[in-house]
């Protein structure tokens, strides 16, 4: 006779937690890549200098990807202050460290930041450095999720 195993443990151990981590980097790249996108996009038309264009496109990641777990917290029927203090606890560290990565990424590709938009240099970097921080964030999010951190304090209300 096999042994019930909770839910919560299946989300936290072997495969399952893997491809709950993958799913939990799927979504937090999805937030961060629009706010990154839109942040490069707008530096690099507007001329901006590379730290500026950097940091507009943190803090559009930060905004978008907080905004992407906060929504559906809402629509569950908790109240903006809570769902905001899940939204923090949920992504803060995922966002940073796939932030850090693309950003560092695009640095290091010698011509991405000052390519125009119209380079295929600017566009491949770009797409290069999100797939990186994705690689790398996956890990984070399996560490977090089996700690009950990160993803996992907003697992219940994406339904």
């Amino acid at each position: 006779m096999t042994e019930h195993v909770p839910h919560s443990h299946h989300m936290t151990s072997g495969r399952a937690l893997t491809r709950t981590a993958i799913r939990a980097t799927a979504h937090c790249l999805t937030g961060c890549a629009i706010g990154e996108i839109l942040g490069m996009v707008i530096g690099t038309a507007l001329g901006l200098s590379n730290a500026v264009t950097i940091v507009l496109a943190v803090v559009l990641a930060f905004v978008f990807g907080y905004s992407l777990t906060i929504l559906p917290v809402l629509r569950a029927g908790v109240g903006l202050a809570a769902a905001l203090g899940i939204a923090l606890a949920a992504d803060t560290v995922s966002i940073a460290v796939m932030e850090i990565v693309d950003n560092l990424v695009m640095v290091l590709v010698p011509g991405a930041m000052d390519a125009g938009l119209t380079s295929q240099l600017f566009w491949g970097a770009l797409a290069f450095s999100l797939a990186v921080a994705f690689v790398v964030t996956v890990p984070v999010n399996r560490v977090l999720i089996r700690r009950g951190k990160g993803h996992a304090v907003v697992h219940k209300y994406h339904h």
